[in-house]
């Protein structure tokens, strides 16, 4: 059997990051961007007020206090969105509100709150009294100081976040070029399986892979493509599989079917119509696990128990389908310690816990049973600790590796 790390190595040596596209930029939020861009002028574009109150020359307000303040002629008002008229000179102010253009003339500006306007909006004033001196440059947001024409801003590889967007926004980008979303399909096999609305029968059971596999992919950013459910003929699995790749998918699972049952017929039918690269990793959930090709696109068999299909596909799917986003596909893990003695057979085990602070540590605890097929174990858990090949037990207070399920989902 392969170890974790050799499989995920194996696997991600066939993956490449997928082409771009243009899309608005309120599409492109959370994707890779996919070219560089630069500035097309200053942020800000102008000097402006970071301030309701008065643009004055501060050499006028340097003498002013609350006992003697200093009086200026008002002769503009200057509200966002509107470009003064007129230059401030000596012993002059212009009333101008935030992010509205400075006036010529003018090299600070004094908040409302050191004047004796009652800031309610009322009729302009003929003459201000400044209480309060300011200094030169103050509550002034000059043109460029944030971003220069011409400097790059974003750069291809970056995942873009909320602030990006208005970067972009700012910048006059309506569009940009980014790494297109690829195409998962998603088939479930096995003739026990029934949807969600159908009731229950005899021997058989509702399908909860074909519905937490497309969310985790959805969650990631890509687009599912679900195949619906095979029963456990190699005619219907074919036919599913060849639909996969006739409807453009870029990587394609299937969940079940790939261990040693006389009905686990996926791996017949994926040797049939591609390759297969290895089978079984020795880990814990998640043991008959496969990875090969059907005409050209990877495939990831991934174990029917739910628990494994998820874990699975955290450990595997994950970092192939984040590097085909064109994202960094690594897992920012901390660690943790272990509240209570937990027990492994020796394989790599995700484990599931929940975890609380104490004492300023974080601690994990056990979410009940680790049966692979107990979707209530992950249902409660916070995220995994990871317990290496070849130990067996975890005593309380030891250290292990933890993914929070905030980094992985």
């Amino acid at each position: 059997m392969l170890t974790v790390e050799t499989a995920l190595e194996n696997i991600l040596r066939h993956a490449v990051q997928l082409s771009s596209e243009r899309v608005s930029i309120l599409d492109a939020a959370g994707r890779a961007l996919a070219e560089e861009v630069r500035a097309r002028h200053d942020l800000p574009p102008f000097d402006n007020s970071a301030m309701d109150g008065y643009a004055v020359i501060a050499a006028d307000i340097r003498t002013a206090r609350l006992e003697s303040p200093v009086h200026l002629a008002v002769i503009e008002d200057i509200p966002a969105g509107h470009a003064p008229t007129s230059t401030v000179g000596a012993r002059q102010a212009a009333r101008i509100m935030t992010g509205a253009p400075m006036p010529a003339g003018a090299d600070a500006v004094v908040p409302v709150e050191l004047t004796t306007d009652p800031g309610d909006s009322s009729a302009l004033p003929a003459e201000i009294e400044i209480l309060e001196p300011v200094p030169t440059a103050a509550n002034i947001r000059w043109a460029g100081e944030d971003v220069r024409a011409g400097d790059v801003v974003l750069s291809p590889g970056r995942r873009l976040r909320p602030a990006d967007i208005g970067a972009l926004a700012g910048l006059g980008y309506s569009e940009v070029s980014v790494v297109r979303r690829p195409r998962v399909a998603v088939l479930s096999t096995g003739d026990e399986l029934l949807t969600p609305e159908q009731p229950l029968q005899p021997g058989r059971i509702r399908d909860m892979n074909g519905y937490s596999l497309p969310a985790m992919i959805m969650a990631l950013g890509a687009t599912p493509v679900r195949l619906g459910v095979a029963t456990d003929t190699v005619e219907d699995v074919r036919q599913r599989l060849l639909a996969a790749v006739d409807q453009g998918a870029d990587l394609i699972l299937s969940s079940a079917g790939v261990s040693v049952g006389a009905y686990d017929v996926v791996k017949a039918v994926l040797e049939e119509l591609g390759s297969v690269d290895f089978w079984k990793v020795n880990m814990r959930p998640g043991k008959p696990l496969t990875f090969g090709h059907v005409r050209g696109v990877p495939f990831l068999g991934l174990p029917g128990n739910p628990v494994s299909a998820l874990v699975t596909f955290m450990v595997f799917v994950r970092p192939l389908v984040m590097t085909l986003l064109g994202l960094d596909h690594h897992v920012h893990t901390r660690n943790v310690r272990v509240g209570e003695t937990m027990q492994s057979d020796g394989r790599q085990t995700y484990a599931r816990v929940r975890v609380e602070y104490e004492h300023g540590d974080l601690v994990a605890y056990s979410t009940g049973t680790q049966s692979s097929g107990a979707i209530s174990s992950m249902v409660k858990a916070d995220g995994l600790i990871i317990i290496p090949a070849g130990l067996r037990e975890v005593r309380a207070g030891e250290t292990l590796a933890f993914w929070s399920f905030d980094q992985v989902i």
